[in-house]
């Protein structure tokens, strides 16, 4: 079966499809039109493999450590890619990394069970993947059009197919870790020298810390008054806030949001807006949530990573 080779102009006559809940501010996909116009010609086959398949996506890249010289390790981020349309000649669906959406059109080989998928292009962190279908499990390798472009050029993948669900029941597992690690603060700490008598300043790296209110507040659930919100910290109520976009599949740009709901097994990013989908209850407290955030403060300590 030919690999077919796509270049930019292709792809722009082409487009791609991007399988977003109706968010308003996104543009609608010409493949998504195509795809409709073409549905009742050009049948759609394998639809077995269509859904949402999530794991690690994983590349060598230089990391600095706190203490120590520079050194060459493996980064592990999640990756969704969702396969929504498989016809004789085209694959069609997105991939979301580090909440970055981005759509996908490819080929299918049916004897050897493989994809090869291309994003855009028109992205510094488009690329290509090449990937093995395995039952209900992908892996591969992605691969970067533009290789200066990005700190990991090769990353492999290891995904296993998930189903989205919306549960206004879910929540951080209480052994969540609920540090904000992405914001660290200095502080002047001063200390007393016990053989001078002196007073000396230095300045030590703090990190915001919620507490278990996360853990006790359901922003799906329950009509948040004032009086819920009034002793929380700031870092509680992003979370309780978040938490309601993470219900619906939100895909967080902010490595904040997205570490504590990555830490769930029920996480699923699926859109990169979701608004539209949020009950007239979780409006009403996410506005509310707004306002007290804006003026709460934050508890910050120190922590050893």
């Amino acid at each position: 079966m030919k690999i077919l080779k796509f270049t930019l102009l292709t792809l722009v006559a082409f487009g791609f499809t991007s399988c977003k809940k109706d968010a308003p501010t996104e543009e609608k996909s010409k493949d998504s039109l195509v795809a409709k116009k073409d549905s009742a010609v050009v049948p759609e086959v394998h639809k077995e493999y269509y859904g949402i398949y999530m794991g690690d996506f994983a590349g060598k890249e230089m990391i600095t450590p706190e203490f120590g010289e520079e050194y060459e390790g493996d980064v592990y981020k999640k990756l969704s890619l969702k396969i929504n349309r498989i016809t004789k000649d085209s694959v069609y669906g997105q991939s979301i990394v580090n909440g970055n959406q981005r759509p996908f059109r490819g080929v299918f080989n049916e004897s050897t069970q493989s994809f090869i998928l291309d994003e855009p292009g028109n992205d510094k962190t488009d690329g290509r993947f090449e990937i093995k279908l395995k039952n209900d499990s992908i892996t591969g390798k992605w691969t970067a059009f533009n290789k200066t472009a990005v700190k990991a050029p090769l990353k492999n993948l290891k995904l296993i197919k998930k189903e989205f669900v919306y549960n206004p029941n879910f929540m951080l597992d209480e052994n969540s870790d609920l540090i904000d690690w992405e914001n660290p603060k200095d502080f002047k700490e001063k200390y007393t020298d016990e053989e001078t008598g002196k007073t000396e300043t230095y300045t030590e790296s703090k990190n915001r810390i919620a507490s278990d209110a996360v853990f006790k507040i359901n922003a799906s659930k329950q009509k948040l008054t004032e009086k819920d919100l009034k002793n929380l910290r700031k870092l509680d109520m992003e979370i309780i806030k978040n938490a309601v976009f993470a219900r619906h599949g939100y895909a967080f740009k902010k490595p904040t949001y997205r570490y504590f709901f990555e830490q769930t097994d029920w996480y699923i990013p699926v859109s990169s807006n979701v608004d539209s989908e949020l009950s007239p209850m979780e409006k009403d407290n996410v506005a509310l949530l707004n306002r007290f955030i804006k003026y709460a403060e934050d508890k910050y300590d120190s922590f050893g990573r």
